[in-house]
């Protein structure tokens, strides 16, 4: 489970120092992919395959599947961390994300988000309020 909010630098290269409590967890590979509201998608590559999986079993017939499959699998690019922790963001990522040197990597669940930092918090201040309105929807009887 990933969770937290962490925030690293890309370097000169394009690299970024993932989070040294996951990197364990990630040195065996990973995806990034493009994610919703413009930020990155980190996967351990267990979970990506379970992802793979669940879409593979989705019915092409269906366009959404088809168009989200066709954006999340041709952006995605696999990666394995240095020896530093540090992971390479292609170009055509960074640029979809907007990422340029100061970034904001958030734990959600079973993945990693990679967000350009001030796109994060003007994120979070349009959401906050959001989060609390809907507890009820999204857990109901649990908070």
């Amino acid at each position: 489970m990933f969770l937290g909010t962490h925030s690293p630098r890309l370097d000169d290269k394009g690299r970024l120092f993932l989070p040294a409590k996951y990197r364990e967890e990630l040195s065996g590979g990973l995806v990034i992919t493009k994610g919703q509201e413009r930020c990155l998608y980190v996967f351990p590559m267990a979970e990506f395959q379970r992802i793979t999986e669940a879409l593979r079993a989705a019915p092409v017939t269906e366009k959404a599947v088809r168009g989200y499959s066709r954006v999340f699998f041709a952006s995605a690019s696999d990666e394995v961390p240095d020896k530093q922790g540090r992971v390479t963001i292609p170009p055509p990522l960074r640029k979809y994300a907007g990422l340029t040197r100061d970034c904001t990597v958030i734990g959600a669940n079973t993945r990693l988000e990679i967000w350009d930092s001030q796109a994060w918090e003007a994120y979070l201040e349009q959401e906050e309020q959001t989060f609390s309105d809907v507890s009820e929807e999204v857990l109901p009887g649990i908070l």
